[in-house]
């Protein structure tokens, strides 16, 4: 298990989309007419080079069918646009919820791709208004162009990273409140909750501060918090082609996964009880 040839096969994911989705979702395809645990988020829940991601570890241990809806570098918008992963969510028997960054959502500053959530559309108005010397037609990505904007004026930036906050709390309640079942939130922490600023981008969830974290645990069935493992996990035990070693790196490894599941079998348990 590891690198391979930059001409051979990488992990197959075996993408299924589910109702008239236009996303991709990791699979193989469950049964959604069933009873199931929906698994609402990011890379990390999609589970980007690691084989056995913490969802269908969870499957093996509960023995219900467990759908990962984990999309790359999704934000909350994704799942409320969506009619059939608003739909999987809302008939799931129970739904564990990523804290997705912040970074990666339509606002009143700046649009993204409905699907691919990390690249950057347009500026808004205001946003132009607001940085001026800011040509915005360089920037593909809403983390280089965060990371431009803060450099440029870290007091502006407050403005924008402001509403991305205020924004992100509404979406994530909308989901909460549009699941069926109980909801247990899951976060993936690499230490501290950020300051104002301060590598507010580099930290998970990107721009997410306790306070939010408070805030939106108090309307969910459980919080579970998961020791961030990426910095220690390298390549290890994911299947990536040579030329991801970088992006692999990133992204968390097979250890965080079984940690992960380990964490959410019981309040799982719990929730399907109810």
């Amino acid at each position: 298990m590891g690198v391979m040839g930059s001409g051979g096969s990488a992990l197959d994911y075996d993408f299924c989309r589910y109702g008239e989705s236009r996303v991709r979702f990791r699979g193989p395809a469950r049964d959604l007419d069933g009873d199931y645990v929906a698994f609402a988020g990011g890379t990390d829940t999609f589970g980007l080079f690691v084989p056995v991601p913490f969802p269908d570890l969870i499957e093996e241990e509960i023995g219900l069918a467990c759908v990962n809806l984990g999309v790359v570098n999704a934000g909350p918008g994704l799942f409320l646009n969506d009619p059939a992963a608003r739909a999987s969510v809302r008939e799931a028997k129970a739904t564990v919820l990523q804290m997705m960054g912040a970074q990666n959502l339509t606002n009143a500053h700046y649009s993204v791709h409905p699907r691919r959530n990390d690249r950057f559309l347009r500026a808004s108005d205001a946003l132009v208004s607001l940085f001026p010397e800011i040509d915005f037609t360089e920037f593909h990505y809403t983390r280089h162009m965060l990371s431009a904007l803060e450099y440029v004026s870290p007091h502006r930036f407050r403005m924008v990273l402001h509403d991305l906050r205020s924004t992100w709390e509404q979406h994530m309640t909308r989901l909460i409140a549009a699941a069926g079942g109980p909801v247990i939130l899951l976060r993936f922490a690499t230490g501290e909750s950020p300051g104002e600023t301060d590598d507010a981008l580099a930290r998970d969830p990107g721009l997410v501060d306790g306070p939010m974290v408070a805030r939106l645990a108090q309307k969910a069935f459980a919080l579970v918090d998961v020791e961030d493992l990426r910095d220690r996990d390298t390549t290890w035990g994911k299947v990536h082609r040579a030329h991801e070693v970088a992006a692999a790196r990133e992204c968390l490894g097979p250890e965080a996964h079984e940690r992960a599941a380990e964490a959410l079998v019981g309040p799982l348990r719990a929730a399907l009880a109810r």
